[in-house]
């Protein structure tokens, strides 16, 4: 039976310790959607916000979360990333910006909460930047859609359906 790693044989909350973990290649990729009114979504594709280029700060603000995600998540291990990558793509069809991050590092641990961080603070900066047009958005279907690297080696969602 699969057990909870961040609690020690008392139940108290722990850092895993990943010390004599092998250092290898790890990868994840996280997606997630914000649905919004189909004005918002024009707006942001005819890039004609006042406050400026929406998906190129979301994409910053993504990557500059992935690389935080330590000091947010209270047991998630500092790791130095090598690469994040954010693609951002407007769904005119389903009035949505799919956000899909990309993680990678050499090391002890897995970078899925970098990746799923990514995701999560792109979607609140597209949030937080066209709030006053449109309160109705919705951030939805945050999830991993893959990982490889370490001792589980690699993982993949079966249902990788557009959302």
């Amino acid at each position: 039976m699969k057990q909870f790693t961040h609690f020690d044989e008392s139940g108290a909350a722990h850092m895993v310790d990943v010390g004599a973990k092998a250092v290898t290649q790890r990868t994840a990729v996280a997606e997630g959607v914000i649905r919004m009114e189909p004005d918002t979504l024009a707006m942001i594709v005819a890039g004609t916000h006042r406050k400026g280029d929406v998906l190129g700060i979301a994409r910053i603000a993504g990557i500059m979360a992935s690389k935080r995600t330590a000091d947010l998540i209270p047991l998630c291990h500092p790791l130095a990333l090598t690469h994040v990558g954010l693609r951002l793509e407007p769904e005119s069809g389903h009035h949505q910006v799919r956000v899909t991050a990309t993680v990678r590092t050499s090391g002890q641990t897995g970078v899925e909460m970098e990746a799923l961080t990514a995701v999560q603070v792109a979607l609140l900066t597209i949030y937080d930047m066209c709030k006053a047009m449109d309160r109705s958005m919705t951030m939805q279907d945050i999830r991993l859609l893959e990982k490889s690297g370490g001792k589980s080696g690699e993982w993949r969602r079966f249902d990788r359906s557009p959302i």
